[in-house]
């Protein structure tokens, strides 16, 4: 029965990590572009020479 208690407890804490690490990202500007990723397909790679 502990072991349930320390596997909750374990995945509270890495559940945090994450929703941090979410929070980091956001924050520090990781999403503000949203248009490039879809259009840059369209273009073509310049060969360099």
């Amino acid at each position: 029965m502990n072991i349930i208690f320390l596997l909750i407890g374990i995945s509270l804490v890495v559940a945090l990590l994450f929703l941090g690490g979410f929070f980091w990202a956001v924050r520090s500007g990781q999403y503000e572009d949203d248009y490039t990723p879809s259009v840059r397909m369209l273009f073509e790679d310049e060969d360099p020479e």
